[in-house]
């Protein structure tokens, strides 16, 4: 009598990868639902619906190496100096990442006074390194409870529910589509758990948002 012949290892690893693909996918899909299930309310494309708040909050994304705002950014930017002009925002935080030879918040803010918004007007926050970390310092950091986060469509979803497991009112302003949806759906994931977790994010000093914004300008550098 014969025995079985073997299961090639080969395959097996095909089944155990098949079956981790799947439960991967299952995983974002999941996340995707919740993140845009709980967080669809309170977005607006338009400036003239937006109800009037202290602080609009804009998070950061990428900046040339010669300190041009990138497409995305300039596009949030443009839609606070907005907001500001019109009276409905009182004081814009700009929250981005700084690091040796890269500078966000910096371009940021420059870009907004060019605009004509006044200089006690602007703060930056150097260690918004993800939209988590914009949102808990936002609270955390310069004392904001409620404000309009800027940002695009894409993303909307996910900066609504970290703004909410940071303790934040806020309404979400969209400026435009967005692009990396594949990117965007594993974002998700990773901001549903910290949305859940909530982990703890360096703070430092505080920085009273109703105070003068050129404070923040240096403090934290």
């Amino acid at each position: 009598m014969t025995s079985p012949a073997a299961v090639p290892a080969s395959r097996v690893l095909g089944v155990v990868v098949g079956v981790l693909a799947l439960l991967g996918g299952l995983v974002v899909a999941v996340a995707n639902v919740i993140v845009v299930q709980r967080a669809a309310e309170d977005l607006t494309t338009q400036v003239s619906l937006v109800r009037p708040a202290h602080v609009a909050i804009v998070p950061g994304s990428h900046v040339h190496p010669d300190g041009s705002l990138g497409a995305v950014v300039a596009e949030r930017v443009d839609a606070a100096v907005d907001l500001y002009h019109r009276g409905t925002v009182d004081v814009i935080l700009m929250s981005g990442a700084a690091r040796a030879g890269y500078d966000e918040p910096g371009p940021m803010r420059d870009a907004a006074l060019a605009a004509g918004v006044a200089p006690e007007d602007v703060f930056t926050d150097y260690a918004g390194f993800d939209t988590w970390h914009t949102m808990r310092r936002a609270n955390d950091v310069f004392g904001v409870t409620t404000a309009v986060v800027v940002t695009q469509d894409l993303y909307a979803a996910r900066a609504a529910l970290l703004a909410d497991a940071a303790g934040l009112e806020v309404q979400v302003l969209t400026t435009g589509g967005g692009d990396l949806f594949v990117r965007e759906w594993l974002a998700r994931v990773r901001g549903l758990w910290s949305a859940t977790v909530r982990p703890d994010v360096a703070t430092g000093p505080p920085i009273p948002i109703d105070g003068d914004g050129r404070d923040s300008w240096v403090s934290q550098r």
